[in-house]
């Protein structure tokens, strides 16, 4: 087995991630496809495609943060919180400047938590909930959930075609860009649902942040409704946007190892230590020079700070992932082991 089973595919407008995953179990010829982190029908940008065992490390590839150009509608809101509509409530968005916004926007930066929108996958009683927003009834108070912004940044506010429409990547993300410069592109959007102030986004957050949530609440705080207009996701964890192939040409796309792509810092062993590993044996932490990220668990006893990680991954000589192990308590335990490639 190769040591590169980790697709970074660019999601098109329309197909659901579960779309996504079928076309690629048809491309690769295998059943073992799954994806790290949903993107919605209307969104588009990184999905990264896990293949054969790697399908396993879906928690950890999921679990990374998130970045997107996010469009928010001021005027109208909806039943799914995006452009499917239909609309819902309509105000008037007219006293709105960029100003306002930007400062409204901002406030997110200490959100903790969020309640998800009513077409989202998140279950009550052993049920997800745009089911029953699919018939008609959605439950009107979905718990909140933990979420974390860690920034939003107003890249425009306007009309709709007063926006930028091409965009290219740069050292602080993807950006309004000249149509001719290098890299530069444009961004499928839904059809907008009404003649509406929209303003773009450049937002990061961490996983299981709702950014159909996000315009939601925006337009809450702004005493407009709102909703997400349009979506990109930019980068998923280290994997950016650039670096994905378009859904037509998956097959011809870069794939990527696990140790490019895992949000965790690594842990060389040499040979024999990782024959041991691979056999389900754990390793004394004398005998491993572990990163300065993990040396807060080997202290006092190994009680972890808050803010410090307690897993890595461990590479072999050649650099292919072993395994993932957790070191909280001063101890190896391994939490998944990958077949040798």
């Amino acid at each position: 087995m190769r040591d590169v089973a980790i697709h970074p595919v660019d999601k098109p407008l329309g197909p659901t991630s579960h779309d996504v995953v079928a076309t690629a179990r048809r491309t690769f010829g295998t059943r073992r496809v799954g994806h790290a982190g949903t993107l919605d029908p209307l969104a588009t940008g990184v999905l990264l495609l896990l293949t054969e065992d790697d399908t396993k490390l879906s928690p950890w590839l999921t679990g990374s943060p998130k970045r997107y150009l996010a469009w928010v509608a001021f005027g109208a809101s909806t039943a799914s919180g995006d452009a499917q509509g239909p609309i819902l409530e309509r105000g008037d968005p007219s006293a709105l400047d960029a100003r306002a916004v930007d400062a409204a926007a901002q406030a997110f930066l200490g959100v903790t938590e969020q309640v998800p929108p009513r077409h989202s996958a998140v279950k009550i009683d052993g049920e997800r909930a745009y089911a029953a927003a699919h018939r008609g009834e959605a439950y009107e108070a979905l718990p909140a959930r933990p979420a974390g912004y860690a920034a939003v940044t107003l890249l425009a506010f306007g009309s709709s075609d007063a926006l930028p429409t091409t965009f290219a990547p740069g050292p602080d993300g993807w950006r309004p860009a000249a149509p001719d410069a290098p890299s530069a592109r444009r961004f499928d959007r839904p059809p907008p649902l009404a003649e509406l102030p929209i303003a773009l986004f450049d937002v990061r957050v961490q996983a299981g942040t709702y950014l159909r949530a996000f315009a939601r609440d925006l337009g809450a705080a702004l005493g407009v409704p709102a909703h997400l207009a349009g979506l990109v996701r930019t980068a998923s964890g280290s994997v950016d946007l650039a670096d994905a192939a378009p859904l037509a040409r998956l097959a011809d796309g870069r794939a990527a190892s696990p140790r490019e792509v895992l949000p965790l810092p690594a842990v060389h062993l040499d040979a024999a230590q990782a024959a041991r590993v691979r056999q389900g044996q754990r390793l004394p932490l004398a005998d491993l020079a572990l990163p300065p990220e993990l040396a807060p668990l080997t202290q006092d006893g190994g009680a972890p700070d808050a803010d410090v990680g307690s897993e890595a991954m461990l590479l072999d000589e050649g650099g292919a992932l072993v395994a993932i192990a957790d070191f909280a308590g001063g101890r190896m335990r391994l939490r998944r082991v990958r077949p040798a490639p």
